[in-house]
C-alpha cells in the first residue's frame, strides 16, 4: 500500500468515506446516482478535474480521479485500450459500473473502435476490497511504462482535498477554507453558506 493511500483513505472507515462523499456531492450540487446496486457520488471543480466514488452494498468501493492537465488525460491523448488497461486488476463487477454507461460531466466515454464498447475515462483508479484500499494494477503498470508519477499525474491530492481526509470535516472547516479562497463576497454570504452546509451535514448523520 502506498503512503498516499495509507495516510488518507485507509485511515478513515468506509462508512465515513461514503458519508463525506455524499456530503461533498450535495454541496457541489451533483445528484447521487444508482448504478446497478451501487451508489455513485461525485465532485468536480468546473474546470476539468473530478472525483467519482462508487460504493457497493457489500462495503466495497471504486474511486476514480481525473486531472485534465496531466499525461493521464487519456480522453485527450490516449485510446480505449489504454484507458481500459488502467482498470486491470479491479474486480469485473466494479469495472462494470463504468462500462457501457451513459456519459456525464465527470465521466465521458472512450469507445472501442472494433466493438463499440465504451468505458468511462479516469486518470487514477483505486478500489477497496472490503478491508484494504489499493491502486489498480493496470493503473500502476501504465504509469511505470510511461514513467509517470501515479499520484501526481492522477490529481490524487487535489481531487480528494474537498473530503478533508487529513483534517477536520465539519461545516465550519469547509466554510473557513472556502473563505480563504475568497468564495464569499461578504460576511452575510459566508453566514448563509454555513447555514446551508450545516443543513446538508444534518441530512447525512
Amino acid at each position: 500500500m502506498s503512503d498516499h493511500i495509507r495516510d488518507t483513505l485507509a485511515a478513515i472507515p468506509i462508512d465515513e468515506l461514503r458519508r463525506r462523499a455524499a456530503i461533498v456531492d450535495e454541496i457541489t450540487g451533483i445528484a447521487p446516482v444508482a448504478v446497478e446496486t451501487a451508489e455513485r457520488f461525485a465532485w468536480n471543480d468546473g474546470g476539468g478535474q473530478s472525483t467519482v466514488w462508487y460504493f457497493t452494498p457489500d462495503k466495497r468501493a471504486l474511486l476514480l480521479t481525473f486531472d485534465h492537465e496531466t499525461d493521464l488525460n487519456l480522453f485527450a491523448e490516449g485510446t480505449y485500450a489504454d484507458q481500459e488497461s488502467l482498470y486491470r486488476g479491479v474486480p469485473e463487477d466494479l469495472v462494470r459500473l463504468v462500462r457501457n454507461r451513459p456519459e456525464n460531466y465527470e465521466s465521458l466515454n472512450l469507445t472501442d473502435p472494433d466493438t463499440a464498447e465504451t468505458i468511462h475515462y479516469a486518470g487514477g483508479v483505486f478500489w477497496f476490497d472490503g478491508e484494504q484500499w489499493r491502486p489498480a494494477e493496470g493503473f500502476l503498470a501504465y504509469c511505470a511504462r510511461e514513467d509517470l508519477d501515479p499520484y501526481a499525474e492522477s490529481g490524487f491530492t487535489y481531487c480528494l482535498a474537498n473530503y478533508r481526509l487529513d483534517g477536520e470535516f465539519t461545516p465550519e472547516a469547509i466554510v473557513e477554507e472556502r473563505a480563504t479562497s475568497n468564495r464569499y463576497e461578504n460576511e452575510a454570504a459566508r453566514a448563509a453558506a454555513l447555514t446551508s452546509i450545516r443543513e446538508i451535514f444534518a441530512r447525512h448523520r
